[in-house]
């Protein structure tokens, strides 16, 4: 076995890996960008180097850096995670070249399954089964618009290089093809290189099922059963499970099959993912092979009670596979959901922050938890915004479920946008629940997931009242300490104890969604209060974490306040955010006087679609932007003017940076 090995990622994956190395006495070698010099992947491995700027280009997709950071730390091998280099077979190469092993598949099935087309033509020669489509060389747009037109709308346009949900465009009809194939186009030059696509008939109202294959270096190919990855948000997956729900035993045998002998026909070696797209008649079509570990890997995990980067690693090392196909258990069922520093409700853009609090549910037997980052950590524009991922075990796929509603309940953000309550919705929706939803299942029921007209959780508004009161209370009593020589003087006390009454007051507050709350507070003068008429204490207080009385009940709250000054609460009934109202204050209304479009969050211009004094129409696109790998269009909010362009292609932009002067039509 290895001695040491260097990991060319960052992030999550380079944690897991440590993680496993370290149970096997393998020394590891973290690199990293100047933006990740602090990073949690930096912090844990044994050694670390800095390979270059933020820019990924010119850090973690470097080669030629990594390659010199594994020789320079003798380290033996190369684990490549999963993004950046881990499917580019040229590095795969290098690193062969240079006496390294590469922890992943040999050259030749990784250029056999890299492009897409190559793949499709591989795996109909192996009778595996494909989507119908157009795979071949000619890329010139009038010959991908008539091969669309003979596949029969609607499309989708796909990186033939791609992955991860980059690149990839579903085109419901002819008059938005040009513009669909020139911005995957974009996308996949910038996210892979290589800005080939392929097109495919769109199957509506799909499964998406994977397979889990693993080879070696002996003629021995496996499977490790099958995840379903059918909650998707553009093409990206949210909630993974395995094995996927609703399937007969025949089912899963034939699934199986069909991956390993895709596996066999690119002579793999390694960890590597089927993906198949299911169709509402069962039938079932090969879309792509990844030839790295997934990022859903841990559900494969929980059911078999393997450990895939310790495979992957004995593997590497010329060792046979652990286990025979009729020895692989499968055991309860295990489901995963991805943490994102996003928001929701206003199109899932990217945010970005320090972590001011950062609280998941303790690590046991039902619940792992697989992050990058700790509190304090920052989350950048440079990278994928991954928080973490949270996943759950059980006997069943029901109890699998609660355990999942608890642990996103028991998971606690502050400092950035997050969708752990755009997740815990999703959790519960019927669909969900029912098993064997379909792919489009997060568009359909969007407006019921994003919860923009959902009451505060209970009890939110009492104990940011109750926590309001003790911050004042202590407030004042440090300042009374100070400020007189008797801290026990009636002068220096603040339980709200008058001498003809009761002491009174309101507390203002302002919710997410702009909404006024007003709690009447009155003073018992014995350290307790009524809320609106509720009696209401607080019983115990350590750190952030509140008991609480409320009437006749008692209840358990984490309360932080951020660094804007707004208050956090989480209580069992979810999470609120509740910023103060100073009624002294001057609310200044935004300046819109030209109609100023400004950037959703920092990123880069990549193209800008309008000239200076353009007329367009409500809806035109004007500019688009990347960010955290990915396209946002900036368009017209109404019928106008582009009265300037405040901003070029390769631009950076900060948040709220202006892009475009715009005046609307009368």
């Amino acid at each position: 076995m290895f001695d040491k090995i260097l990991i060319a990622n960052r992030g999550e994956i380079a944690c897991r890996i440590i993680a496993t190395c370290r149970c096997l006495g393998i020394a590891t070698v973290a690199v990293y960008s100047q933006a990740d010099a602090n990073a949690r992947h930096v912090r844990l491995a044994d050694e670390a180097i800095c390979i270059g700027p933020a820019a990924s280009r010119e850090s973690y997709l470097r080669a030629d850096k990594v390659i010199a950071a594994a020789l320079a730390t003798s380290a033996q091998a190369v684990h490549p995670g999963y993004g950046f280099l881990s499917e580019n077979a040229d590095f795969a190469r290098a690193c062969a070249d240079a006496g390294l092993t590469f922890i992943g598949p040999p050259v030749s099935a990784i250029e056999a399954m890299g492009s897409k087309s190559a793949a499709k033509a591989l795996m109909q020669a192996a009778g595996v089964p494909l989507v119908p489509g157009y795979h071949g060389d000619d890329q010139s747009p009038a010959l991908l618009r008539s091969e669309a037109a003979r596949i029969g709308y609607p499309v989708l346009i796909k990186a033939s290089a791609g992955g991860g949900g980059k690149g990839m465009r579903v085109v419901e009809r002819d008059a938005d093809f040009e513009a669909a194939l020139a911005s995957c186009q974009r996308e996949a030059r910038a996210s892979f290189g290589d800005d080939r696509v392929l097109v495919e008939k769109y199957l509506v109202r799909p499964r998406h099922i994977e397979v889990q294959v693993f080879g070696d270096t002996h003629g021995h190919v496996v499977h490790l059963y099958e995840r379903d990855c059918s909650a998707q948000r553009r093409h990206q997956k949210v909630i993974e499970e395995a094995p996927a729900p609703h399937i007969s035993a025949a089912f899963r045998s034939a699934i199986g099959t069909a991956a390993v002998d895709a596996a066999r026909a690119a002579g793999y070696v390694g960890a590597g993912t089927v993906e198949f797209i299911v169709d509402a008649d069962g039938a079932f079509y090969f879309m792509e092979m990844n030839t790295r570990l997934q990022v859903e890997h841990p559900v494969t995990e929980l059911v078999t009670g393997q450990d895939l980067v310790e495979w992957q690693l004995r593997v590497a090392d010329g060792q046979p596979l652990p286990l025979a196909q009729d020895a692989i258990p499968l055991q309860g069922h295990a489901i995963e959901v991805r943490l994102y520093a996003e928001q929701p409700d206003t199109g899932f853009l990217p945010s970005t922050g320090t972590l001011e609090h950062l609280h998941f549910p303790t690590a046991l037997r039902h619940v792992r938890v697989d992050t990058g980052v700790e509190r304090g950590d920052v989350i950048g524009p440079d990278y994928d915004p991954m928080i973490a991922k949270l996943i759950v075990w059980d006997e069943t796929r029901e109890a699998a479920l609660l355990r999942m509603q608890q642990a996103l309940a028991g998971t606690r953000i502050v400092g950035v946008g997050n969708n752990v309550a755009f997740l815990s919705r999703l959790i519960v929706h019927p669909e969900v629940r029912a098993g064997g939803y379909d792919t489009g299942l997060i568009e359909r029921a969007l407006s019921q997931l994003l919860g923009t007209d959902a009451p505060l959780p209970a009890d939110a508004l009492a104990v940011a009242a109750l926590w309001t009161l003790q911050a004042d209370a202590q407030r004042a009593a440090t300042q009374a300490s100070i400020s007189t020589d008797d801290p026990h003087s009636p002068w220096a006390q603040s339980d709200g104890w008058r001498i003809n009454g009761a002491a009174m007051r309101t507390l203002d507050l302002r919710d997410a969604a702009g909404g006024a709350h007003r709690v009447s507070v009155r003073h018992d003068g014995r350290g307790g209060a009524e809320l609106d008429g509720t009696p209401a204490q607080v019983l115990h207080c350590e750190d952030a974490a509140l008991r609480y009385r409320l009437g006749t009940r008692q209840g358990h709250a984490t309360v932080i306040a951020a660094a804007d000054g707004a208050l956090h609460v989480f209580t069992a009934a979810g999470h609120a955010v509740l910023a103060p109202i100073d009624p002294l204050a001057h609310v200044a209304g935004q300046s819109d006087a030209h109609g100023g479009l400004s950037a959703p969050m920092p990123g880069r211009i990549i193209a800008v679609l309008a000239a200076d004094g353009a007329r367009v129409a409500a809806g035109a696109p004007l500019l688009v932007m990347e960010a955290m790998k990915m396209e946002y269009t900036v368009s017209a909010p109404a019928d106008g003017t582009v009265t300037q362009m405040l901003c070029k292609v390769g631009d950076l932009v900060a948040d709220k940076a202006p892009l475009v002067d715009f005046e609307a039509a009368a």
